[in-house]
C-alpha cells in the first residue's frame, strides 16, 4: 500500500515503533488517529513522497507498535510521551527540524510536539480536531452523544476493555462508520489492517490513551492555556460532516493556541485523507510548500 517505501522499526526510550519511510526531500511526519494505524495515510503518502521524505509510524499502543504499561497516571500514553517517540524517530533518521501532519489522536500528538519543541516543528497540519483543552472545556450534548468514547474508554480498567473486546469485529465496524458515511470510503486492504490490529492489547492501550487525555494531558493544556502558543504556521482542516464540523468552531478555538493560522472545512466525515485524498493532497501540497492553501466548498 506504500509503493517504494521501506519498513523500519525504531526503538525509542519508551516503545518500539514500526513505520514506513519513503521519498526524498524535506522531512514530513504523518501521525494517524484512533482506531487506525499508519495505513490511514496510504492514499496520500505516495504522492507526498514525490516531494518530501515521508515518515509514517504507528503511534505507541496502536497497530504493531509496542504497548507499554501506562503507569498509575497513564502518562506513558500522554500526547507528550507519544510525541517523544516521534522526536526520537526523527532523530534516528537525522532530521532535526521537520513538518508534521496529524489526524485525530495524531493531530493531538502533533499539537503537543509543536508546543513543547517549537525549534523542531516547522509546520503543523491538523485534520479534524480542535485542541483538547477546547474539547474538554466545551462539552455539549450533541458532541457527547457522538463522542461517547472519550469518557467511556477513560473509565477505570478493565471495565471498557471487557465490554469492547466482547465483539471486536462489531466494534471496529461501528467505530469507523461515523454518522452513516459508510465503510466504503476505506480501501478493503486498509480495513483488513485496522481489523487485524484491533486486538485486546490495542483496546487496552487505546483506553490508556483516553485515560491520559482526561488526566495528565488536560492538566498540561490547562497549565499552558493563555501562556504558550504554537510558533510555527498551522493549517486546520475539518470535515463538514464530522463531529468537529458540527459541534465546534475550529478556527476560533485553534486561535487560542496559534497566531499563524489558517483553516477550512472539506466535504467529508471524520476521515478526510481516506474519503477525499485529492482535497487533502492539494491542501498539504500548498501549505507545506509555503503557499496559502485554497478552501473548498464544504
Amino acid at each position: 500500500m506504500f509503493p517504494g517505501f521501506e519498513s523500519h522499526v525504531v526503538k525509542t526510550s519508551g516503545a518500539e515503533i514500526p513505520l514506513v519511510k519513503g521519498g526524498d526531500g524535506p522531512p514530513l511526519l504523518l501521525l494517524h488517529g484512533n482506531p487506525l494505524t499508519h495505513v490511514s495515510w496510504h492514499k496520500v503518502a505516495p504522492e507526498l513522497a514525490k516531494t518530501y521524505t515521508v515518515i509514517a509510524p504507528d503511534l505507541r499502543g496502536y497497530g504493531d507498535s509496542s504497548k507499554p504499561e501506562g503507569g498509575e497516571d497513564h502518562a506513558a500514553y500522554s500526547f507528550r510521551a507519544m510525541g517523544q517517540d516521534n522526536f526520537e524517530i526523527m532523530d534516528h533518521f537525522g532530521f532535526e527540524r521537520f513538518a508534521v501532519a496529524g489526524h485525530d489522536r495524531g493531530a493531538r500528538v502533533g499539537f503537543r510536539m509543536a508546543l513543547d519543541r517549537p525549534e523542531r516543528v516547522t509546520r503543523l497540519a491538523a485534520l479534524d480536531i480542535v485542541p483538547t483543552h477546547a474539547v474538554l472545556s466545551n462539552v455539549t450534548l450533541g458532541w457527547g452523544l457522538e463522542s461517547y468514547h472519550w469518557f467511556f474508554m477513560a473509565q477505570k480498567a478493565p471495565f471498557p476493555e471487557k465490554l469492547l473486546t466482547a465483539d471486536l469485529g462489531y466494534y471496529i465496524d461501528y467505530k469507523l462508520n461515523k454518522k452513516g458515511v459508510g465503510l466504503s470510503i476505506f480501501d478493503p486492504r486498509a480495513m483488513a489492517e485496522y481489523k487485524r490490529c484491533t486486538t485486546p492489547e490495542q483496546i487496552h492501550a487505546v483506553c490508556e490513551d483516553y485515560r491520559a487525555t482526561v488526566g495528565v494531558d488536560f492538566a498540561m493544556d490547562k497549565a499552558d492555556f493563555g501562556k504558550r502558543k504554537i510558533a510555527c504556521p498551522v493549517l486546520v482542516i475539518w470535515g463538514s460532516n464530522s463531529h468537529c464540523g458540527r459541534h465546534f468552531r475550529p478556527v476560533e478555538m485553534w486561535a487560542d493556541w496559534a497566531d499563524d493560522l489558517r483553516g477550512f472545512a472539506v466535504p467529508t466525515g471524520h476521515y478526510p485523507a481516506e474519503q477525499r485524498p485529492d482535497l487533502i493532497l492539494a491542501a498539504f501540497g500548498a501549505f507545506f510548500a509555503g503557499v496559502e492553501p485554497k478552501s473548498v466548498a464544504a
